[in-house]
């Protein structure tokens, strides 16, 4: 009997976790991504050879699904909704996501995966200045936002300016997967940078990404396209500054692996369920489980793979995950006191919606 009701319950509560769960699944993904990724490059692998190969495996594996799940779902795409589609493969793949992985090569996974939780401050700075999200100082849960902003760009400083001595490793690494030929030359300040305006694009990628959503609410196909066009536009920027055909030629080693972990993984099933989050819950909710893969990622590199980890870069992980959930706090306080709001405050708030689901359950 106690185990029927259990069952029940479970069953009944399954809906308004999902949306949780699949983000936790999504960031232990993104864990091994960083890993495998970072081992890749060391192996002598090009990140912009990388990127377009990663999104032509991630757009044939999710192309029959969409074209035969999403037949009857899928919008007329027309020559403004292309367009659109291709300025988010530009911010969400090609562009970004080349900056993204140049910075892993110059840094360690580790920093990489800590700058990426300021996306969600970031977004909410660039939605204030689109006039999408409205707030009130004269609120403790606005100040709770202005705060948590400011404290996680404060982190990205640290951690981009503030290098610091590394820790002592705790013995030798358990795994060793970064290949012998390691041609990683390390350039803290160039990979930092680079990481950092990355998170800028993605951010105004999540943004756009949940208006398309709406104009284009098929969530595999959208997924094929980007991966496609952003295929094709790594392609082409790879072939400008890379001249080399030796770099386009990958072995059955660490490198093939890479890629199509990423492609089958990350640019398929993961990319599918931060649309199918964003539809859902919203872009902010995405980014909130950000730390999750930060957290994995240090333990992995530190403890199993003996990665050499620094001061700034645990500092500033620290403040920017600080950040991050003082300005979550102030975002639940939005929603848990919804008939508080000033009638003139509400004729006023231009919040986008998917911008205000963060604390709101199915």
């Amino acid at each position: 009997m106690k185990i029927a009701m259990k069952e029940r319950e479970i069953t009944r509560n399954f809906p308004r976790c999902k949306p949780h769960i699949l983000m936790i699944l999504a960031q232990i993904c993104y864990t091994f991504m960083y890993i495998i990724t970072e081992a890749s490059f060391n192996h002598g692998m090009n990140p912009c050879v990388y990127v377009t190969y990663r999104h032509i495996v991630g757009g044939l594996v999710m192309l029959p699904f969409a074209y035969f799940l999403e037949r009857r779902k899928r919008p007329k795409l027309t020559l403004a909704l292309f367009t659109e589609i291709f300025v988010l493969s530009l911010l969400g793949v090609s562009l970004t996501l080349n900056m993204y992985f140049t910075s892993l090569k110059y840094t360690s996974a580790t920093q990489v995966s800590c700058l990426v939780n300021t996306i969600a401050s970031l977004t909410f700075i660039i939605a204030i200045v689109l006039r999408l999200e409205v707030v009130d100082i004269r609120n403790p849960r606005g100040i709770a936002k202005v705060v948590g902003a400011g404290v996680s760009l404060a982190g990205v400083m640290t951690i981009t300016l503030y290098k610091g001595p590394a820790l002592k490793n705790v013995g030798h690494g358990l795994i060793h997967i970064g290949g012998s030929t390691k041609v990683v030359q390390e350039n803290w300040l160039k990979g930092s940078l680079l990481a950092a305006t990355s998170c800028i694009t993605w951010s105004m990628w999540y943004i756009m990404q949940a208006y398309t959503l709406k104009r284009y609410p098929a969530q595999l196909s959208l997924g094929t396209w980007m991966n496609f066009v952003g295929a094709t536009q790594s392609a082409v920027f790879t072939v400008i500054v890379q001249h080399s055909k030796a770099a386009w030629t990958i072995g059955f080693d660490i490198d093939l692996w890479s890629t199509l972990y990423g492609g089958v993984f990350i640019s398929g099933i993961v990319n599918l369920i931060n649309l199918w989050c964003t539809e859902a819950k919203g872009p902010v909710f995405v980014t909130m489980f950000n730390p999750v893969s930060t957290i994995l990622v240090a333990i992995l590199a530190y403890f199993v793979l003996g990665e050499k980890l620094y001061v700034g870069s645990v500092l500033g992980g620290v403040i920017v995950i600080l950040g991050l959930y003082l300005l979550l706090w102030g975002k639940e306080r939005d929603e848990a006191q919804p008939k508080q709001q000033d009638p003139e405050e509400q004729k006023t708030d231009l919040s986008i919606p998917v911008l205000k689901n963060l604390s709101e359950e199915p």
